[in-house]
């Protein structure tokens, strides 16, 4: 069989939602995040962490009033790309300086942590997207027979 090559060998898995520039939707952001993850079987942390700082920044520094922010979810290969559009492409996104007292200015820093690689890009105007990688591995298969994980490292014998 001749395969094309312009099909990827491995199916590219997405999810995207428009949602308000509120705290409810940045918490709903968050929730449907890991839920879409969990159905993919994929690992919910460190991107529900991720997916709810983007989240709250659309709502808190990309807010435009009337205006909904987006949010991505794919995966191609082991790579996650998380995605947050929000209208505000005038204000982009850096990471503060903040003292410990501080009680808020870290999103970004956890941002940083939690991702593999994160950045920014502009438009279409006046749009902009912050965005965030971070390598996946899906769970172990459990194995039928005893319901083990089917790694030999990790099973016991009693």
């Amino acid at each position: 069989m001749i395969q094309n090559s312009a099909e990827p060998a491995t199916p590219v898995r997405n999810f995207s939602v428009q949602l308000s520039p509120t705290p409810r939707g940045a918490r709903l952001a968050r929730l449907l995040a890991a839920e879409q993850l969990r159905s993919w079987g994929l690992p919910t942390d460190p991107a529900r962490h991720i997916v709810a700082e983007l989240a709250a920044n659309a709502a808190l520094h990309g807010r435009v009033p009337g205006r909904d922010f987006l949010l991505l979810l794919y995966v191609v290969d082991d790579t996650l790309r998380i995605e947050v559009t929000d209208t505000r492409g005038d204000r982009f996104p850096h990471p503060q300086h903040v003292t410990p007292e501080a009680e808020s200015g870290r999103g970004l820093l956890l941002v940083e942590a939690f991702a593999d690689r994160w950045g920014f890009s502009e438009g279409p105007a006046p749009r902009k997207t912050v965005w965030a990688e971070v390598t996946v591995q899906p769970p172990m298969p459990r194995n039928p027979c005893c319901g083990g994980t089917g790694d030999p490292r990790k099973e016991t014998r009693g």
